[in-house]
């Protein structure tokens, strides 16, 4: 049994379930448990969204194991936040077990919650599944697909992968390695979907170096370049290069920092130029400078953000400075780069993309092409598209259907029964989201994020009436606006009209209405609200509140 519940039909939030016994019964594993990131536009004040992970957490017994393919915040960002709702043992590799045990002590539980496993052949046992780590080339270090053996046949997870022989930092992709997992047949490949639609072979990650030592010769005054702070290879390459050209490396942004440190830490970054710090930069000619900043993504906290905003670290860009993007923006994220692009080019800094031809980034996702040497290799009975938003998924089901491997279409909460020859579809499980609000998580359909937006888009009222002894209203109620104009189309204050439509009100209404707090409340709220679509043209959210003395 294969299920989703992230990372199907969007692009994010991965969360992977596989199943083998008796419906109802099955014993359980989970692969990857991700996060995805908030906007202002839909999830404002939002700092994480979760996957829901209800349905497992109601089968937590049959849970035998959670396995992370690699350290991407959208495949391990979870773990902290959903373990205690799962409970079960987390595998990864060292260094992505190294970025688990960081995010599990943030929550405060102990390190041997997670355990590092070696790579193929190495395998796991969990319940009835022997679970193996096949290296695999990514935009991050040790980044594996799985094998998942069962009585029911085997099934390949490629995780997120790219074709690469010669990445950097990480495993090149191995061929033989990767054709010897079909030998005995394959019952379904799940499989990567990213860049379905891109119809030209990948980039290796080592023609990138070049062009981006190229750029930083040329460059004037001070350069900052960002990408993300997990792609280690990339972040080796940018560093490596501004050391060839002359220019110390600072790290800005406590991801950076921290994948840095992990990546020494378990031996797989070894060759990292010696670091300065920000205080040193201002004590250097900025020709000499490179400041490898966060924020890729114009992530409005991130290191990026705060530079164009005017300073960070104590550190300033000024007109002859130039800012690298050395990234691609994920979809949704245009808005918050461009406003970052624009802020710098307000400050006199030259703004350098991917636009230019990817001259200075490559992409971590398997191509078409790339995509079809998969399938050839492990010569699946079929294929199971996944970590792709609906249209990739669709799309690469075709080609899988026009190369002769009969394909599914499964989008999150989808169950698929993988026993016989031809998958079908069992059940449809509720899914959706989980927001970590500041310290505490809301489900999507609780309503606080939809009162936020409400809020946002059309202001609050706070109406206070007191009521005295004998049931009588003591005074006059009182308003207090927010995020709503302060004068109307009258050329009078706001509050002033809502409390004088108010005050007629309860001048007229009568004892029944006064003495029943529920019908009292609706009628304030009625009237508050149809004031002021009067005088500014908006209804706003009302709160009353009713005081009665006793």
């Amino acid at each position: 049994m294969y299920l989703p519940l992230g990372g199907a039909g969007e692009i994010g939030m991965n969360c992977y379930v596989y199943g083998y016994g008796p419906a109802d019964a099955e014993r359980l594993i989970v692969v990857d448990l991700g996060v995805t990131f908030p906007d202002m536009d839909g999830t404002p004040g939002v700092d994480l969204i979760l996957p829901d992970v209800s349905w497992l957490e109601e089968r937590k017994n049959q849970i035998e194991a959670i396995f992370i393919t690699h350290g991407h915040e959208d495949h391990v960002g979870a773990v902290g936040h959903l373990y205690e709702r799962l409970g079960a043992p987390i595998y990864a590799r060292a260094f992505t077990a190294n970025l688990a045990r960081r995010k599990m002590s943030e929550h405060g539980y102990s390190d041997k919650t997670v355990k590092t496993v070696g790579k193929w052949p190495e395998t796991v046992k969990a319940g009835p599944f022997e679970v193996g780590f096949v290296p695999i080339s990514h935009s991050i270090p040790e980044s594996s697909g799985l094998v998942i053996d069962s009585k029911g046949g085997r099934i390949v997870h490629t995780g997120d992968f790219k074709i690469d022989v010669n990445p950097g930092i990480g495993e090149p992709f191995d061929h033989d390695l990767w054709e010897s997992l079909g030998k005995d047949g394959v019952k379904a490949l799940v499989i990567d979907s990213t860049n379905v639609f891109s119809r030209e072979e990948g980039r290796s990650e080592s023609t990138v170096g070049p062009e981006i030592e190229r750029f930083l010769k040329e460059a004037t005054g001070m350069v900052a370049a960002t990408t993300f702070a997990s792609n280690v290879s990339r972040v080796r390459t940018i560093a490596q290069a501004a050391d060839r050209a002359g220019r110390s490396v600072c790290l800005l942004g406590r991801s950076m920092r921290r994948m840095v440190e992990a990546a020494t830490e378990v031996g797989i970054l070894d060759d990292f130029p010696t670091v300065i710090s920000p205080e040193d930069v201002g004590s250097m000619p900025r020709e000499n400078v490179l400041l490898l900043v966060t924020g890729s993504q114009g992530e409005r906290r991130a290191a990026s953000a705060q530079l164009a905003n005017g300073k960070y670290m104590g550190l300033t860009m000024k007109e002859g400075d130039t800012f690298l993007f050395s990234s691609k923006t994920i979809p949704g994220n245009e808005k918050g780069v461009i406003h970052i692009m624009n802020q710098f080019s307000e400050l006199g800094v030259d703004v350098v993309d991917d636009s230019s031809g990817g001259l200075y980034h490559v992409s971590g996702h398997a191509n078409r092409p790339d995509l079809d040497v998969m399938r050839d290799l492990i010569k699946p009975q079929t294929v199971i598209p996944m970590h792709g938003e609906h249209r990739h998924l669709r799309e690469h089901v075709k080609v899988a259907e026009t190369a002769g491997v009969q394909g599914v279409l499964a989008v999150n909460g989808m169950m698929i029964d993988l026993s016989g020859n031809k998958p079908k579809v069992v059940e449809h499980i509720e899914t959706g989201r989980m927001y970590l609000d500041g310290s505490v998580k809301v489900g999507q359909f609780d309503g606080v994020i939809r009162d936020r937006i409400r809020m946002a888009l059309n202001g609050h009222v706070l109406v206070t009436l007191i009521i005295d002894e004998n049931g009588d209203p003591l005074g006059d109620p009182w308003c207090e606006v927010s995020g709503l104009s302060e004068m109307g189309r009258n050329n009078a204050p706001l509050v002033d009209v809502l409390e004088e439509d108010l005050s007629q009100f309860l001048g007229r209404a009568d004892d029944k209405t006064i003495a029943d707090d529920v019908r009292l409340e609706k009628e304030l709220r009625t009237v508050t609200r149809k004031s002021a679509q009067g005088e500014i043209g908006k209804k706003p959210e009302v709160t009353i509140v009713i005081s009665r003395l006793a």
